[in-house]
Formats: structure tokens, C-alpha cells, sequence
């Protein structure tokens, strides 16, 4: 089989494609012939160094797959070679073969292609937990989605939208007319526009009940202060942190800008900070399965449509890390293997 590995830390080109020997399911596990890959600021976090739950280099990152079931370990009874499944991986995705637990080979909605299944586990999973388990969100509350240009972003709209709450979202100009077909009305550019004042104005000066905040550093601050009373700042990333190469120096001074709170503040203030990180949710199975089944139902109903950016080939895989820190893609970005 094929693999992208990363070799070292550092740029795109640490990433290089490698043949390694096909895996062989065990007891309880099947191995998926993969067919396209999710490509995610994991990874570039991984490949950078600066993901602290990644193996050392030379790894193979990437946390989602779809594609057929090829063969199944002994003690699987219900799933079956031929089933067109997607998988999170955590890590080892960037590869044409690999084995998971049967328990994590999800079948593959029919209406959904291999491209469209790779880009539904980590994104539309970030967007529903941060939303409906951490945020609560709820009919004619408003939510503030920061980068909602991007896969997490278009996944919180949609899921969004099924809750019938208010969305403003943020993202660069160059977007705008992309999100809007999707229904968000108020859409800021944070390069060109004060977002803050733009809130305001938006929400008659009381602040929004619900902010996503993939950015971290100082932005945490400004998104914390825009929560009306009872309002809830969900904190899942640190994407201003992430350059071609890793810098400690960029890292700490994120970490420096961002806020501590204090538990009397936020009972003073009527608000909630809460924090995300998926990868270390990989423990609570029974969530996470519950969590998938009510998303693939509603991709089933074609309630949710997974939107992808562009598609590159695996052996591409530094040029799909590339086009994603250059922060143009509108929606996902899928590896194929073929």
C-alpha cells in the first residue's frame, strides 16, 4: 500500500508518499480499501509539531477515511467485505489501506459519494458537539461561527440552521457570496470590518448566546466579551498559531494572549466558557457513536450536505496542506487514492 508520511517537522514538503506493507485485520477489526481522506488543521498541527498528542515523525496523520471494507478479522459479524464505509482513524488515514475496529466502520449513507463521507467525521462532529452538547443551542438563539468559510464552519451553519437559530458568521470577503447561498444572512469580514461592532449592531447592542472560536490567543477575549447574559464561548482550536513551520516563539505568544477566567467573573457576567478538543474524546465511544448516528441520519435525509473546497490526490497531500493554511478553501478538503 501507499502512504504519506511525515517525515520530519517542518513544511508541506516533510510530507512524502511511501509504500509500506498492507495491514492485516486482527480479532474484531476490518481493513477499508480507502478511497478519499479528510485533511484537517490536525494534521498541519502534527506535521508542524506543534499537536502534542501526535506520535514523533516519521507518522502517518490524518483522522478520517471513507471507502470499502476489503477484509474482516475474525469475531466481526456486522459489517462485511464490499461495505462502503468512513472511519475516524486517529491517525494512519493518509493511506490506500487501513484497519480499524469494526465498532468504528460506519456505513455509508447511499446519497453520499466516497468524497462526501471523508468529509463528514471530524468536522460535522467538532460542529455538533460544540454546538448541541457544549453550547446548547436552541431555536431563535444566535450563534457567531468564526471561520465560517471553512469545513467546521459550513458544518456548524448547517447544523445551525437545523436548530432554527440566528447565524452570523465570519469570514474574508472573497467568501461571503458562498456562505450567503447557504442562508446565512450577516456575514463580517474580520480583516475589513470591527466584528465586535458589527455584533452590536446586529444583535441591538445585547451580544449573541452562542460563539464558536476555532482562532484562540487574544480573539478568545473578544469573543468572550460578546456573549449576552447566559451565553456560552465554545473554544476549539488555535488556528493563529499555525504557520508552514513551527515556531515556539508564535506558539507561546498565543498562549500568553490567552484570557484565564475567573469562576466569580463568570458568575458575575451570566456566562460560560467551555473547551473542545475531539481527538480526546476518543474514549467515549458510546458519544461519539450516538453523536454520528444523528448526524448520518440527517446527511441520509440530505438535511446535511458536506460541502468540499478541492479535492487532491493523495500524492498531492503537501499541496492540500498548503491550500488549507492559505485559509481560501470553502469547505473541505479531500485526499483521493485513485
Amino acid at each position: 500500500m501507499r502512504q504519506v508520511v511525515v517525515t520530519r517537522y517542518g513544511g508541506p514538503e516533510v510530507l512524502q508518499i511511501r509504500d509500506a506493507a498492507e495491514p492485516v485485520p486482527g480479532p474484531g477489526e476490518v481493513r477499508i480499501a480507502v478511497h478519499a481522506i479528510g485533511v484537517n488543521f490536525a494534521d498541519v498541527l502534527a506535521r508542524v509539531g506543534l499537536y502534542p498528542d501526535a506520535p514523533s515523525p516519521p507518522v502517518v496523520v490524518g483522522y478520517e477515511v471513507a471507502g470499502v471494507i476489503d477484509a474482516v478479522g475474525a469475531q466481526v459479524e456486522n459489517r462485511r467485505v464490499g461495505d462502503r464505509v468512513l472511519a475516524l482513524t486517529r491517525f494512519g488515514g493518509y493511506s490506500t489501506s487501513i484497519v480499524v475496529p469494526a465498532r468504528h466502520a460506519l456505513l455509508v449513507p447511499s446519497r453520499l459519494s466516497d468524497v462526501a463521507a471523508a468529509a463528514i467525521p471530524v468536522n460535522y462532529l467538532t460542529a455538533f458537539a460544540a454546538l448541541y452538547k457544549l453550547g446548547n443551542l436552541a431555536a431563535g438563539e444566535t450563534v457567531l461561527v468564526h471561520g465560517a468559510g471553512g469545513g467546521v464552519g459550513i458544518a456548524a451553519i448547517q447544523l445551525a440552521q437545523l436548530r432554527k437559530a440566528q447565524i452570523i458568521g465570519t469570514a474574508s470577503s472573497a467568501k461571503h457570496e458562498a456562505i450567503r447561498k447557504l442562508g446565512v444572512e450577516h456575514v463580517i469580514d474580520p480583516l475589513r470590518t470591527d466584528v465586535s461592532a458589527d455584533v452590536r449592531r446586529l444583535t441591538g447592542g445585547r451580544g449573541v448566546d452562542v460563539v464558536l472560536d476555532p482562532i484562540g490567543g487574544r480573539h478568545v477575549r473578544d469573543s468572550y466579551r460578546l456573549l449576552a447574559p447566559l451565553g456560552r464561548l465554545v473554544v476549539f482550536g488555535a488556528s493563529s498559531v499555525v504557520k508552514e513551520r513551527r515556531s515556539w516563539w508564535r506558539a507561546g505568544l498565543m498562549l500568553l494572549q490567552m484570557p484565564s477566567f475567573k469562576p466569580m467573573s463568570l458568575i458575575n457576567d451570566n456566562r460560560g466558557v467551555l473547551g473542545l478538543n475531539l481527538g480526546r474524546l476518543w474514549t467515549e465511544e458510546h458519544r461519539i457513536a450516538a453523536m454520528m448516528a444523528e448526524i448520518l441520519g440527517h446527511a441520509e435525509a440530505g438535511r446535511l450536505e458536506p460541502v468540499v473546497a478541492k479535492i487532491f490526490p493523495l500524492e498531492s497531500a503537501a499541496e492540500a496542506h498548503r491550500f488549507l493554511q492559505s485559509r481560501s478553501n470553502i469547505g473541505k478538503v479531500v485526499l483521493t487514492t485513485s
